[in-house]
């Protein structure tokens, strides 16, 4: 069956269209993305904006339409953190399922950690023991560990690449103040869960996934991503660590000419690396493997196992 999930994130509106079955590896057939950067729409009291709002619905439509153009059996749609902490979040969902019939589900920060891993423990497989899955995106840090397919400890904290930059690291370059600032503030967030990861045992496997930590792997001499998704990708705390204070130099559009970094994503880069550095020093990271796969395939996966438990309950009627 061809299933679509489409990512209503802080940054994009991502729609990814695979071909799946029940027990079967999932095979990408397409995916489209548009730029959006809700969380720049946030009014000062936390709502979305009228004309957030309207990018927002103008984007599901057209990803609606794609995916039916592709042949979509079943839409899977959902929303992040950007959308999850809107005060006027809840009205936003009705009226992009009003203009558009399709219904956002709003996800909890504890619920991406949690199919994260489910898709990195799918890729890595049994044998890669005890993982340590760590996931930066626009709005939240995803921190998630554990032996099975669910972990045994997962949470998320507000400490995503876009609302730090937004939020915490104007300027082009931000301030040296404005940095050491976010510095402190990234580090008291992680530390005050270090116990609650640490306490579950060490981990076998460190795992980075999404497109921050892939820029920075990148950015820190990994293959492009042409290469195809079965390179072998890492990201080391030494490779990370010196271009911190290169990149916090730099303005926006010199990032943008960096390897793997893409323009849009030049402004955050910068926050993401701060946030990538404290939580490999926080959890005694030295190095860390990245999964192509990552919050979509878990849905996508979630959704599968699904149907398959669906099928079997069938045939033991019978």
């Amino acid at each position: 069956m061809r299933l679509g999930v489409l990512d209503v994130g802080s940054n994009t509106v991502h729609l990814l269209v695979v071909d799946a079955h029940p027990g079967a590896h999932p095979l990408a057939a397409n995916s489209t993305r548009r730029l959006l950067r809700l969380a720049e729409h946030l009014t000062p009291a936390g709502a979305i904006d009228r004309a957030g709002v309207d990018a927002l619905t103008d984007a599901v439509a057209a990803a609606s339409a794609a995916a039916e153009d592709a042949g979509v059996e079943e839409l899977l749609a959902f929303a992040t953190s950007a959308v999850r902490e809107a005060v006027n979040g809840e009205d936003v969902l009705e009226h992009v399922e009003r203009e558009t019939r399709v219904r956002l589900e709003v996800l909890p920060g504890t619920a991406e950690a949690d199919l994260t891993f489910l898709a990195v423990r799918r890729w890595f497989g049994w044998s890669a023991g005890r993982l340590l899955v760590l996931d930066i995106g626009g709005g939240s840090l995803e921190i998630a560990s554990g032996l099975d397919e669910a972990p045994d400890v997962s949470f998320s904290l507000p400490l995503g690449a876009g609302r730090l930059t937004r939020d915490r690291l104007a300027g082009d370059p931000p301030s040296s103040e404005a940095v050491r600032d976010v510095r402190r503030y990234v580090r008291q967030q992680i530390a005050s869960r270090v116990r609650d990861v640490t306490r579950s045992g060490a981990p076998d496997r460190v795992v980075v996934t999404s497109k921050t930590f892939r820029s920075l792997a990148r950015l820190c001499g990994a293959a492009a991503s042409e290469a195809g998704p079965h390179v072998v990708r890492t990201l080391s705390r030494e490779d990370l660590s010196p271009w911190v204070p290169r990149l916090a130099e730099m303005k926006v559009k010199q990032r943008a000419d960096l390897a793997g970094v893409s323009e849009e994503r030049a402004p955050q880069v910068l926050a993401g690396a701060l946030v990538a550095e404290a939580v490999f020093e926080l959890l005694g990271v030295e190095e860390a493997v990245v999964c192509p796969w990552a919050l979509r395939e878990g849905i996508i996966l979630r959704r599968l196992d699904a149907i398959g438990a669906d099928a079997r309950t069938s045939v033991r009627a019978f």
